[in-house]
């Protein structure tokens, strides 16, 4: 067992915990490179002994290998995490890793025990936790219950979980809710409003890398058309699904639902397709499968036998898999039907009245079920609606009161705006003077002026200072060709993408012309050079135009030299300047469109 002390708290984030929690906000959002850089910070992490950094990957890692690969064996990453933060008193780790143990039962159709440990954690929880993860919490309680056949509950707590999601953002969460909420739906018989939700998760979908998440949504959208009557219209999202990879990047190892697209399949009237997914579900059997999965299969095999015509096979099939009280409603449901149609098929007409009425019962069930549960989703967004109005009111109030007293402010306010303005006047004076005038970059003055000030800093703290010098490929023949106007805007393109690309702490001048020169601290020539042929390949694709036609691809020739921090080395700011252009100047030589370094 490990035992963290509370001095290992790192008083700054270190470069494995920034990309711990990296992966932990785009776990949905990216979920391979999630894992990858979970992976990457864990490893470092536990090099350096990085105790936050490695707890905060294994969560993640927990999530995931939860997720895409077994309950089972994300379950140790959880139980790890949850020791190094009680050693080092963060409840909130504490609390993420507990949702995780939950999740991890509930999966294994343990919603009793994953509620047991999620209920007590739902005040706290709330006030420790960050937004999205409030959202995690209220989802994984949803789960539980959804688990248990409590719909209203677990419509409670998603559409809860959904108002704590931050869409704007782009992390994910809301398409997970999105997911459920149409699963729930189908569950319970509202298959139209299921369907809506699956639809519009499918298209927020489209923003994220999450290849499983969208198989799921296009598994509750294909079910959801094949219970419309619709299956036709379902095929497309069966053939997308089987075209995905059978692991942790597509379908995932954890319940494919072959024994669902075999269904979608046969209500297709495509008997030999059905067939194969039969046959590929029962291979797929590990004995861990929960009894909505067995019970599918045994249906979707009994109408492949109805199908061929042996009414006595698809009898005794069913027969034999008489539905558990555990399974879910809408299985049971299905089971009863199926069972029905056989019996019809076999002209057996009062053992098919039997098993009608029996899915009579069920549905009658299922309906007040699903009543019920449009009455806590009704009552929770009116409870929503009147909760804003409160803050509309309180925010109405605010305003009135900095009104009041932005008024009695204002005479001071004048004064101060008066003296900010002379402030300001002075300061634009200044900037215009080491500003180029087109790019809006620094000039070369500027950049005489702030060299060897860097240079100097570097030398005093061991830091590498990487100079890069930038000549635009060709580029009087633009001018020539399209005049200077054309020629200014390629300058200001290309100006704009090196802020974009670059760093905030780097220094971006206009050298002269169509050369530009760029001041990278704490940066190896190595790294510099990774840098700028990121941003040449970026500025190879920018498609620029002249009176609506492309004026031909965009390259630049770059030479990069690092300072030298070997005892007595004294290189002046020129000699490194110089160094940069020299490389430049070769790769022009060399044929442009490319980046070379001064490796010393």
């Amino acid at each position: 067992m490990d035992t963290i002390p509370k001095k290992s708290r790192p008083g700054a984030a270190s470069w494995a915990l920034r990309q711990a929690r990296r992966a932990w906000r785009t776990q949905y959002a990216d979920s391979t490179a999630s894992y990858t850089l979970a992976r990457q910070a864990l490893e470092r992490a536990t090099a350096s002994d990085d105790h936050v950094a490695r707890a905060w990957a294994l969560l993640t890692c927990g999530f995931h290998t939860m997720r895409y690969v077994a309950p089972a064996k994300g379950l140790p990453m959880f139980e790890t995490a949850q020791q190094i933060f009680e050693g080092l008193a963060d409840q909130r780790g504490q609390v993420v890793a507990t949702i995780g143990m939950a999740r991890c039962r509930w999966m294994q159709g343990r919603s009793r025990e994953s509620l047991e440990l999620l209920l007590p954690l739902r005040t706290d929880g709330m006030s420790a936790l960050a937004r999205d993860e409030r959202g995690m919490l209220l989802n994984a309680i949803a789960g539980s219950y959804s688990m248990l056949g409590e719909s209203a509950q677990a419509f409670a707590y998603m559409f809860e979980a959904l108002r704590e999601s931050t869409p704007a953002q782009n992390l994910g969460l809301d398409v997970v809710l999105y997911c459920n909420l149409s699963h729930e739906l189908l569950l319970l018989g509202d298959v139209e409003e299921g369907l809506r939700y699956a639809n519009e998760g499918v298209e927020r979908c489209t923003t994220l890398n999450n290849p499983r998440l969208m198989g799921v949504l296009l598994l509750n959208r294909m079910t959801c058309l094949t219970n419309l009557q619709r299956a036709d219209e379902a095929l497309p999202d069966l053939h997308r699904l089987l075209a995905m990879p059978p692991d942790v990047d597509g379908r995932g190892a954890t319940n494919p639902a072959f024994e669902q697209m075999a269904m979608t399949a046969l209500r297709a009237a495509d008997p030999v397709l059905g067939a194969t997914l039969i046959d590929q579900a029962r291979a797929s059997l590990t004995g861990d499968e929960l009894p909505d999965e067995l019970l599918g299969l045994s249906i979707a095999h009994a109408e492949l036998l109805r199908m061929c015509g042996d009414t006595t096979a698809a009898v005794q099939m069913l027969a034999q898999a008489q539905p558990m009280p555990t399974a879910g409603l809408r299985l049971r449901c299905m089971y009863f039907q199926s069972l029905a149609d056989a019996y019809e098929q076999g002209s057996e007409n009062a053992k098919a009245l039997q098993a009608l009425r029996s899915w009579q019962a069920l549905q009658l069930e299922r309906s007040h079920l699903a009543s019920q549960a449009r009455h806590q989703a009704a009552s929770l967004k009116t409870e929503l609606l009147r909760l804003q109005r409160q803050r509309d009111e309180i925010d109405a109030r605010q305003r009135s009161t900095e009104k009041a007293r932005s008024e009695l402010e204002a005479t001071n306010l004048k004064l101060a705006q008066k003296i900010l303005q002379v402030q300001a006047l002075q300061a634009s004076l200044k900037e215009q003077a080491v500003r180029d005038g087109l790019t809006g970059l620094f000039n070369r003055r500027y950049l005489g002026e702030v060299l060897p000030g860097m240079l100097a800093l570097a030398r005093r703290n061991s830091w590498a200072l990487c100079i890069a010098i930038i000549d635009l490929d060709r580029f009087k023949s633009v001018n020539d060709e399209h005049g200077h106007p054309v020629g200014d805007a390629v300058l200001k393109s290309f100006a704009t993408l090196l802020l974009d690309r670059l760093r905030k702490s780097d220094v971006v001048c206009r050298h002269g012309g169509e050369e530009f020169c760029v001041l990278m601290p704490r940066t190896s020539v190595t790294q510099g050079q990774r840098k700028l042929e990121s941003i040449l390949k970026h500025w190879r694709a920018v498609r620029l135009e002249a009176d609506g036609q492309p004026i031909g691809q965009q390259t630049f020739s770059a030479g990069l030299a690092e300072s030298v921090l070997t005892a007595g080395a004294d290189e002046s700011a020129d000699a490194l300047l110089k160094r940069a252009d020299d490389c430049a100047l070769q790769a022009k030589r060399s044929g442009r469109n490319r980046v070379l370094a001064d490796h010393v």
